[in-house]
């Protein structure tokens, strides 16, 4: 069986008071439609394409890659009107079923999908449907006896009996291609808003004698749509709660479920516990044993077997090695490496950096450009001047390399194994192994000096 998936993105969405097309609004890190096409992706369609309109060249670009077909809908006169322009150059023949999905409606799976589209298959208009406590706004389900599904009524054109029912249509249904084509092309426009509901389907199958099957799903807010910034918010707390779960399941412990925000794909070990109000953002990998402390902002990391992060550290493509030590409030750019053992304390700042097993950068520190082998020690106020205004330069701290505090590394510098800098040096010239290095201007005490005073009166 071919499947055909139609994802119609094209509305503005008044409600949302955006300049950015309402599909494109993010939720979990991903736009709206791109995770409606993830999912109908994992469905493996031989036709996938995206009906697009306000903003389309934005929307192109947020799914840009190869096996999508853009369907234009210039004008917006319903979603009747948008299948049908999507069918028109559909590359399936009459027997492949037809999944109409919605670019704001992101939270459907595909095992919810997949019963749908062998129920068309077999020759029914599938139509997924769920019931609300407050129906409002959404087309009601009429159905017949024996629960035969009659026709779906839309909120403005339901009568009183009909604004009464609780079970309403969610938009997303499947049918084979030739009975679309021949049910679509006789809906028409005779309604309040003028538009081409392609709910109307439905009453014209049920005249034409073509089973019509409503599916009921169990968790409404895999169906909701975003209209509007309030939907927005609520949905990105059901997503957060869906991944918590699957978090959990995985083997780590969250301090709080309600409070973690996974943006983008987050893989964890066994054993692995997060504290409250991190945020976790693009591809981030926690080996097994593996503590963050509360507030922790990782970014596009992987975080190797028993490290440690401390409270309010912001890490991003970074990796920190099996039972090293970062924080609190240190901050890791990109290309820092830490390895085994090795420890960014507070207040230090890390950037394409290669922090060697066993090493420490305590704190009040930024190590730039450099590469520190192992048992090195970075004492507090040290800095690397990796920067000379239009190049940057690497600092090379060799083996068991001891660097007093409140020291300052002119790069290009080398400096040689087990070398110990004294504090409050600047050091701009490579040092051999094995000595002792400083600059430091003598100590003077004046005995006679007296400290300035304000005169009487002023």
């Amino acid at each position: 069986m071919d499947l055909s998936v139609l994802i119609l993105a094209a509305g503005k969405g008044t409600r949302m008071r955006s300049a950015l097309p309402k599909v494109l609004h993010t939720l979990g890190g991903r736009s709206l439609v791109r995770h409606v096409h993830d999912t109908a992706r994992a469905l493996a369609p031989v036709d996938l394409a995206v009906v697009h309109g306000h903003g389309a060249e934005a929307v192109r670009e947020d799914l840009a890659e190869d096996g999508i077909r853009w369907v234009l809908q210039a004008e917006q006169r319903g979603t009747g009107h948008a299948v049908g322009l999507a069918l028109q150059e559909a590359p399936i023949g009459d027997e492949a079923v037809v999944l109409v999905l919605y670019g704001d409606v992101p939270l459907i799976r595909p095992q919810t999908l997949g019963p749908l589209v062998e129920q068309a298959a077999a020759g029914t208009v599938a139509v997924l449907s769920v019931r609300l406590d407050d129906p409002f706004g959404y087309g009601r389900i009429v159905r017949g006896d024996g629960e035969a599904v009659l026709r779906i009524v839309e909120q403005r054109d339901a009568g009183v009996d009909e604004q009464r029912i609780d079970e309403v249509n969610t938009g997303i249904l499947a049918v084979r291609a030739g009975t679309l084509r021949g049910l679509i092309e006789r809906v028409g426009c005779d309604n309040s808003q003028g538009e081409y509901y392609l709910t109307d389907i439905v009453g014209l199958a049920v005249d034409d004698g073509i089973p019509v099957r409503a599916t009921c799903v169990g968790d409404p807010e895999e169906v909701l749509g975003v209209n509007s910034r309030a939907q927005l918010a609520r949905l990105e707390r059901a997503l957060q709660r869906r991944l918590a779960a699957a978090l959990m399941d995985a083997g780590a412990t969250l301090a709080d479920p309600q409070r973690i925000d996974v943006r983008g794909e987050l893989t964890v070990g066994m054993d692995v516990f997060i504290d409250v109000g991190c945020v976790f953002e693009g591809q981030v990998a926690l080996a097994d044993g593996v503590h963050i402390g509360p507030y922790c902002v990782v970014r596009d990391c992987a975080v190797a077997s028993g490290a440690h992060i401390e409270p309010h550290c912001v890490l991003e493509g970074a990796s920190v090695g099996a039972g090293a030590s970062v924080g609190p409030f240190a901050r890791l750019r990109p290309g820092a490496e830490l390895a085994e053992s090795s420890k960014a304390g507070n207040f230090v700042e890390i950037k394409n950096a290669v922090i060697g097993e066993g090493s420490k950068v305590n704190h009040l520190s930024y190590v730039g450009d450099a590469t520190l082998g192992k048992r090195v020690n970075v004492g507090a106020g040290t800095i690397t001047c990796n920067y000379d205004g239009a190049y940057k330069h690497r600092t090379v701290l060799e083996d068991d390399v001891f660097i007093g505090s409140n020291t300052a590394l002119v790069a290009p510098i080398t400096v040689g194994r087990g070398v110990t800098v004294g504090a409050g040096s600047t050091i701009s010239r490579d040092v051999e192994p094995d000595v002792l290095t400083l600059t430091r201007a003598e100590q003077r005490t004046l005995r006679d000096w007296q400290r300035p005073r304000k005169a009487k009166g002023k």
